[in-house]
């Protein structure tokens, strides 16, 4: 008898899975099928955290299809031998899996399955789950194309899946089984679809009445801020659930926005509607461009930047000690944790862009490792945003100064993350190199031996790498291609007639 194979990547649920709905629509048996690529876990933008949160939430997903008759089998290596395996001893029909997009070796993946299937007759089919449109001709109907998507009603879960006869799941290995070890997290989510859920509805139950404004404040954002981006990237949770679960609560609101428990609601819930579509917007890209982590959307000025290595600087920025107490805390808070709010991810990129001038492509590789949450699409474009590469994005070089009292005008953020300063005082919290010695020595923290200096002077910096910046920009080459760039990526607030 053949068989469906319903080919798991990062759609890690049950619900609004159209791949799982198709596949038990035909009525053949179903055997579900996760593949490790060995080749992604070797590449450098991955770190053993993604694979161990990957492999607790693909552990829940194991236990879910148990619970409704299916199996998953795990596979670490390549997918098409583990495919063609399963094919000669099942006789796959037909392998049904969800659209992803990804960098260029998920690319190749894809591809090489597409050809195998090919050749052995079997039915390749890929369905569409976010608002990320393959096969764009042009930017400029984009939006429509997505909120029409978006506006489909979510797929409820199938109830059952009949799988081959007397066969079993695997056992899904541990990090250690695989020869890895992550470093600790602390705040780490709980993993999986369920999970993803409660999260979404504690959101929409209290903490997002203040996502308006506690969502720039690393001290705020902590609770403002959905905290779903991490199972986003699995796929625990999709796209289109969560704004089905949004426009709920919109609509509640919508009945009476004055009462008190309403209040704050309406703002909120419509900037997080906003995000939730720039999350498409910006993985739109990598269907046209799937170097994002390696080329510029504007090579030109990024041979104009001439963007140095500089080894000193770079370890400094990366682990947390340049001597700016504010960036020193978000960095130190990022590594911990494997989250910080998206404010703060724009601030530390552009501080290794613009003020220490490191090339973007390093920068951004250490801080794809640091985010649990990594997802390339938005990554990658928000990394050559923040650094200047795209040509069709302001220059947005943050002043750490302005971001420390804006964001944490207490040091509250500080003296928890940067122990080193915790009893200086609210008046020298954001820049204690200006103390004397005297107050060093009263408040235990010696500038230059227990904390260090600043490495470079921020103010002249990032001034230096704005004006270096705004010149690689207005290069004659570099404005021919950035036109290229915005019909290609440009954002479109409504169809074009």
């Amino acid at each position: 008898m053949s068989v469906s194979l319903v080919w798991f990547r990062r759609d890690l649920r049950l619900a609004d899975n159209p791949a799982l709905t198709l596949a038990k629509s035909r009525g053949k048996p179903i055997i579900c099928l996760f593949n490790l690529d060995s080749i992604r876990v070797r590449r450098q933008d991955v770190d053993p955290i993604h694979i161990e949160w990957e492999l607790d939430c693909l552990q829940v997903l194991k236990s879910d299809i148990e619970s409704i008759g299916g199996v998953l089998l795990f596979n670490y290596g390549d997918v098409v031998e583990k495919i063609e395996e399963i094919h000669q001893m099942n006789r796959i029909e037909a392998i049904y899996g969800n659209e992803e997009t990804g960098l260029q070796w998920s690319w190749d993946r894809d591809k090489a399955v597409a050809k195998w299937c090919e050749s052995q007759g079997v039915k390749f089919s890929e369905s569409p789950t976010n608002g990320v449109i393959r096969k764009l001709k042009t930017r400029d109907n984009w939006k429509h194309q997505r909120d029409s998507r978006m506006e489909v009603s979510v797929i409820e879960p199938i109830g059952e899946i009949i799988a081959p006869f007397g066969m079993n799941s695997d056992q899904i290995p541990t990090l250690t089984d695989l020869g890895m070890i992550a470093r600790p997290l602390i705040h780490r989510p709980e993993p999986g679809e369920s999970a993803a859920i409660d999260v979404l509805q504690s959101f929409l139950e209290g903490r997002g009445r203040t996502y308006r404004k506690g969502m720039s404040s690393p001290l705020s954002a902590q609770t403002a801020c959905s905290r779903l981006s991490p199972y986003i990237s699995l796929g625990c949770i999709s796209i289109r659930q969560i704004l089905e679960y949004s426009n709920r609560k919109s609509q509640l609101v919508k009945r009476n926005p004055r009462a008190k428990e309403n209040l704050g609601w309406t703002g909120s819930l419509s900037s997080f509607r906003s995000r939730l579509a720039w999350h498409c917007h910006f993985i739109q890209r990598l269907e046209h461009e799937v170097t994002l982590d390696t080329i510029a959307m504007n090579p030109e000025i990024d041979v104009h930047m001439e963007r140095l290595m500089h080894d000193t600087h770079f370890r400094a920025w990366s682990q947390g000690n340049t001597g700016w107490p504010f960036f020193d805390a978000c960095m130190r808070s990022l590594s911990a944790t494997g989250w910080i709010n998206f404010r703060m991810r724009a601030m530390i990129q552009s501080i290794a862009s613009y003020t220490l001038w490191l090339p973007w492509q390093l920068t951004g590789l250490h801080l794809a490792r640091l985010f649990l949450d990594y997802e390339p699409g938005i990554h990658w474009s928000q990394v050559q945003m923040q650094s200047g590469v795209t040509g069709i994005n302001s220059v947005r070089a943050y002043s750490i100064s302005k971001q420390s009292r804006d964001q944490d005008p207490e040091g509250e953020f500080i003296r928890e993350w940067v122990e080193e300063l915790r009893h200086v005082p609210t008046s020298h919290i954001h820049q204690p190199w200006l103390m004397s010695r005297d107050e060093q020595n009263k408040y235990g923290c010696i500038i230059g031996v227990d904390y260090p200096e600043p490495i470079v002077d921020e103010g002249i910096s990032r001034k230096e790498g704005i004006s270096r910046s705004y010149s690689a920009k207005s290069q004659p080459d570099s404005k021919k291609r950035s036109r290229i760039v915005y019909n290609l990526h440009g954002s479109r607030k409504r169809r074009r007639s």
